[in-house]
């Protein structure tokens, strides 16, 4: 009997609710629709940054020196631009580790130049010419922009 009244007890109490089931797989229906429709109308991306002319640009190699934090940035002909501690290279170097990461998947040489960009707008951005990969640096924050910006200005 006290068998048959806990199975009975457990069969009305459900794990998740039907409701929030349904409102859930709504959810994803609608979301799906709204990508579709964006996509087969061709919808212009709206949380690209603002398009603006280029004021400066710097071709350099980032060289990490693996997973502390340094990074020696070199001109394109070899001479040293910065050599930054892994106190100060942090986001230089990370940024480097993902490039690295990028070309080693793209089957790319590794030292080859990136190039870092200023816009009128202020915004700095970073290009890899050998796969294609670029980020707008202003996305990680204006301490970690700066930080390149440092790397265009100097000499």
């Amino acid at each position: 009997m006290t068998d048959t009244l806990h199975q009975t007890q457990n069969q009305d109490r459900e794990l998740i609710p039907r409701v929030l089931l349904r409102a859930m797989g709504l959810l994803v229906c609608a979301v799906l629709a709204i990508v579709a429709y964006a996509r087969l109308t061709d919808v212009p991306l709206s949380a690209s940054p603002p398009a603006a002319e280029i004021t400066q640009e710097r071709a350099m190699i980032l060289v990490s020196d693996g997973v502390s934090g340094a990074v020696t940035v070199l001109s394109p002909e070899g001479a040293v631009i910065a050599r930054l501690s892994a106190t100060e290279g942090g986001f230089v170097a990370g940024v480097a580790r993902v490039i690295d990461r990028t070309r080693m998947q793209a089957d790319q040489p590794a030292n080859t130049p990136v190039i870092v960009t200023r816009r009128a707008n202020g915004r700095l951005d970073i290009t890899d010419p050998s796969t294609g990969w670029s980020a707008d640096l202003m996305g990680f924050g204006a301490d970690n922009a700066r930080r390149f910006a440092r790397l265009l200005d100097k000499p």
